[in-house]
């Protein structure tokens, strides 16, 4: 069947979206149009507001709507902590979950040669001068425990070393409530290599 060309378009315009295919994109579609057009108008107005007005923060890069975001503003942060996150996801899970009161600096990738990305494309210049002020005594290593992630966080800690900071790297392993016979070898592998005294 022939579908309308503008139906077309807004199927293949959802399928940006990560993890929806087209099926997916089809049934939302579908959904939008003949369920809840007053969510599609909701959707466009709160999707056009953001594209237009979010960018990133001057200091962290983090994504937010004025120069200087909200956690950077914030003067009851430690100023002396500076925490190293790949993605501003990254930012807001770690301030859902911990009490974390530091400061952050968002990577907004990490080093992958074979996909372009070196130190000037996430921001390592940007790093260094915060770095060098003095401000900063630690830094916080939470990339993610990928491959590129690893080689990011052992960069950035010898950065950091050469100006004088604490890097520190927070702990990889088993899961709270995880079960040792369902972790994989590379975990378990990690997280006796990581242990620490009770």
């Amino acid at each position: 069947m022939q579908l309308e060309p503008i139906l077309q378009d807004l199927m293949q315009a959802l399928r940006c979206l990560p993890g929806v295919g087209q099926k997916s994109a089809q049934r939302m579609a579908f959904h939008l149009l003949e369920r809840d057009r007053q969510g599609a108008f909701t959707l466009a107005k709160s999707l056009a507001d953001a594209v237009d007005k979010i960018g990133h923060c001057s200091v962290c890069r983090a994504l937010s709507s004025s120069e200087v975001c909200i956690l950077c503003s914030d003067e009851r942060r430690d100023q002396n902590v500076l925490c190293i996150v790949e993605t501003p996801a990254d930012v807001l899970a770690i301030e859902g979950a911990t009490r974390f009161k530091g400061m952050y600096f968002v990577l907004n990738g990490r080093l992958s040669p074979l996909d372009g990305l070196g130190p000037k494309e996430i921001g390592l210049d940007k790093l260094a001068e915060r770095l060098t002020t003095g401000v900063i005594k630690e830094i916080i290593l939470a990339t993610n425990p990928t491959v590129e992630g690893e080689a990011t966080a052992h960069y950035i800690s010898e950065m950091a070393k050469s100006k004088g900071v604490k890097a520190t790297r927070i702990a990889h392993g088993v899961p709270l409530g995880g079960e040792l016979e369902y972790i994989d070898s590379g975990t378990l592998s990690h997280a006796f290599s990581g242990r620490s005294e009770v």
